[in-house]
């Protein structure tokens, strides 16, 4: 079996490190220290196709294989972990809403998200339902065209700072089946944010609570049919593992490469650090 990259792959590895190198690394311990969420590079990422990477190209995505898409996480990862794993999330979620989504209700906002234009948060943990995804209790009760959403999410990347969310919520009593999947703008009325989770890092994205009380959303906003949530759910999170990995991957790349750098450059006792044995032992 051949391991090597394509020509394509390589092509994708190597704009996204060189994006990465220009718009990610000199800011990223800045955005950390100041808790910046940075949403203007990541609309100049999406102006890539990095917001749409498996995507269909008829909606506005890169159509490309995961393998590919988990090349460019990786690359870009190298820069800025915290916002590289944000635009993973993100990138699951449009997937979601592309895959599940009526066309003819989707289709424009598709367009939005995998272009970067739009931001997506992807809203399934609770209090009492994080591993355990299928006891979850936020509520969607069917009224007439629409629904009304109660409950709350914890841990949620983005939130307060994207456009949409794709929410998880209990259409029937209980079990997994009893889970349907929304898409709800962010400033819906009755949707409310608490304050920005405290973390070891991770900072340039925020991660909040999510309120929805007596959230109004129109039935065409349903991902799939009723009760195919927790399926939907499970289907792009297939995908975000395989991100999130990517990601870290990136990240412990990039580490090894600044401390080659570092021992290359760096002198004591009249040479560089790369010539000492120890270091050398440590490095491999």
């Amino acid at each position: 079996m051949d391991f090597a990259l394509s020509e394509d792959q390589v092509a994708f590895r190597d704009a996204a490190r060189t994006f990465a190198d220009a718009e990610f690394a000199p800011h990223a311990a800045t955005w950390d220290k100041d808790k910046t969420f940075p949403r203007a590079t990541i609309a100049r990422a999406g102006e890539l196709g990095f917001c749409g990477l498996y995507t269909p190209e008829a909606l506005g995505g890169m159509g490309l294989p995961r393998l590919d898409s988990a090349i460019v996480l990786e690359a870009l990862a190298g820069g800025c972990t915290s916002t590289t794993a944000f635009i993973s999330i993100h990138n699951m979620a449009t997937w979601m809403v592309a895959e599940f989504g009526a066309a003819d209700v989707f289709a424009p906002l598709v367009a939005e998200l995998a272009a970067g234009r739009a931001l997506a948060s992807y809203c399934l943990t609770e209090p009492g339902a994080g591993s355990d995804a299928g006891s979850l209790v936020t509520r969607a009760e069917r009224d007439g065209d629409s629904y009304v959403i109660n409950g709350g999410k914890t841990f949620i990347s983005g939130a307060g700072a994207t456009d949409v969310l794709v929410l998880m919520a209990r259409t029937a009593a209980t079990g997994n089946k009893g889970i349907s999947t929304f898409v709800v703008p962010a400033d819906a009325d009755g949707i409310s944010y608490g304050g920005n989770l405290e973390k070891l890092g991770w900072h340039s994205q925020p991660t909040r609570e999510v309120r929805f009380d007596d959230v109004r959303v129109d039935a065409t906003r349903r991902l799939g049919d009723e009760g195919d949530g927790f399926r939907i759910a499970m289907r792009g999170l297939d995908g975000g593992r395989i991100n999130i990995a990517a990601c870290s991957v990136g990240t412990a790349d990039a580490a090894i490469e600044a401390a080659r750098t570092h021992m290359g450059e760096r002198r004591q006792f009249g040479q560089a650090l790369a010539e000492f044995q120890a270091l050398q032992f440590k490095l491999a």
